[in-house]
């Protein structure tokens, strides 16, 4: 419990402290013209209000990833703990600000054009092409996942012969229904679906966790969180999967995600005034750690240990909605639980749609076509769907969720060396950025040779040497663009 309190104090502390400081590294200006009313469309670029932005930015970038990637990345032990927090403090929640204060000054840019402004047009074709793949990837995660967990709630009986591959007939008709809300989403102006729903459901997720918390903090007799008393990796078959680089793919969303910087944009086109993007962008991100911190703690103390926890989720094929679903019903009740599990699909649901919807933006500003016209965003819209359903039936859902977290984790590596050329270019303390920015690279850089699903070296000695190989290469090319185009720092 200690262990936790304090983890849980220095994620609220660090918003009003190094989130302060990030922001007078930005020179954030309330006066300074903001694209929601110099870029007016009514589509995309629309003022809200900031509450309402905040509980949009939460859904968008959390979704089920602070959830099921915690409760899965708790098999690792309390060690998880020390990464949701010193990486959402000073990765993740840095990572979010910057690069949603770059998207802003850029008139609402979306991610692979802010890469390319930074580090040149080469990176920006590549990382144009990456981003929208794994936009859909995304998007094909959260169309499945709600689904499934949907038809594993109503538990209904499968029609002999009316099913396609390992679909049945009712989670046919549920992906489908999923689908049709995710064009609406997709197509729709931001105000119309977006900002009327989802600072609801961001509310929920806040309420889903400090219901939990309140679990932990007054039924601590029962649900003992262990503590972090070592490094020692703790999940079940810790030579397969080594803290190093594998719990920094698992624990994505609640400590740092790339996926947050191609959500970032599309508030930034609705943000009134600078200065809100601390607490729109490193305050969510913040919350989003808090979220997750909890739920890792929850799995942990639930099965009574992390040795517990990890017979769980092999009994249960590794499937996180079905433990996520135990939780909920035992320490909260079958009541409240079915709202957490709504909840939870709501959740996921929403960060696919603006999934989808980024890939739209991100599309449409590569090709430079413009959104006002319906017609223009559907021929957008029609492949991204198609190669979306495509993913989700040609490949099962462990090898999707292995690549999206592998995409997910070089796109954060690729942002935070966009944001040191930034600080570079604005003579800030690159340091900030730069830190991340190597360790993520070389975590990603180190997953390539180590998972199963690329190039799988058995030895653990020589994939951790390429990896590091890869990283100093990545460096240098990156030390010198920044040096050529910004010079050094003063």
């Amino acid at each position: 419990m200690i262990t936790f309190i304090i983890c849980l104090a220095a994620l609220v502390i660090a918003y009003f402290t190094y989130g302060r400081f990030l922001g007078r590294v930005c020179d954030l200006n309330e006066s300074n013209p903001v694209p929601s009313k110099t870029l007016y469309d009514g589509v995309d670029y629309i003022p809200l209000p900031r509450w309402k932005i905040f509980l949009i930015q939460l859904l968008n970038i959390a979704g089920l990833g602070p959830i099921f990637g915690a409760v899965l990345g708790a098999a690792y032990g309390p060690v998880a703990f020390l990464w949701i927090t010193l990486g959402g403090i000073f990765v993740g929640a840095m990572h979010d600000m910057i690069s949603g204060v770059m998207s802003l000054r850029h008139d609402g840019m979306s991610l692979p054009e802010i890469i390319g402004e930074y580090l040149g047009n080469r990176t920006k074709q590549f990382m144009g092409i990456f981003s929208v793949l794994l936009m859909i990837l995304v998007g094909a995660v959260f169309l499945s996942q709600p689904a499934n967990l949907i038809d594993y709630r109503l538990d209904i009986p499968s029609l002999e012969g009316i099913a396609f591959g390992s679909y049945s007939w009712l989670l046919l008709i549920i992906l489908a229904v999923i689908l049709l809300y995710y064009i609406l989403a997709t197509l729709l102006p931001v105000d119309k679906i977006i900002g009327k729903f989802y600072p609801i459901f961001g509310f929920a997720l806040l309420v889903m966790a400090l219901g939990i918390l309140f679990v932990l903090l007054f039924q601590s007799d029962k649900y003992q969180i262990p503590e972090l008393t070592s490094f020692t990796n703790m999940i079940a078959n810790a030579e397969k999967f080594p803290i190093v680089p594998m719990l920094f793919t698992t624990i994505a969303c609640g400590a740092i995600s790339g996926f947050h910087a191609t959500q970032s944009p599309l508030m930034a086109r609705c943000i009134t005034n600078e200065k809100q993007s601390r607490s729109i962008f490193y305050g969510a991100m913040i919350a989003e750690s808090i979220i997750a911190l909890i739920w890792a703690a929850i799995a942990m103390a639930f099965w009574g240990g992390v040795d517990g926890l990890n017979e769980a989720i092999a009994a249960n094929k590794g499937n996180a909605a079905v433990l996520i679903d135990l939780i909920a019903t035992e320490t909260l009740g079958p009541v409240i639980a079915t709202f957490v599990i709504l909840g939870a699909i709501a959740c996921a649901i929403t960060s696919g749609d603006t999934a989808f919807r980024s890939a739209r933006l991100i599309v449409a500003d590569f090709l430079h076509i413009e959104q006002k016209s319906l017609r223009k965003r559907i021929y957008i819209c029609i492949p991204l769907f198609a190669i979306g359903l495509f993913i989700i039936f040609a490949l099962p859902f462990q090898a999707i969720w292995s690549y999206f977290a592998w995409c997910n984790q070089t796109l954060a590596a690729v942002t935070l060396w966009a944001i040191v050329a930034y600080l570079a270019k604005n003579r800030k303390p690159m340091i900030i950025g730069l830190l991340p920015a190597v360790f993520m690279t070389y975590v990603c850089s180190s997953y390539m040779f180590i998972s199963p699903l690329m190039f799988g070296l058995e030895n653990r000695a020589l994939a951790y040497a390429l990896g590091g190989v890869v990283t100093i290469v990545i460096i240098i090319a990156a030390a010198l663009r920044i040096r050529k185009t910004y010079g050094t720092k003063r």
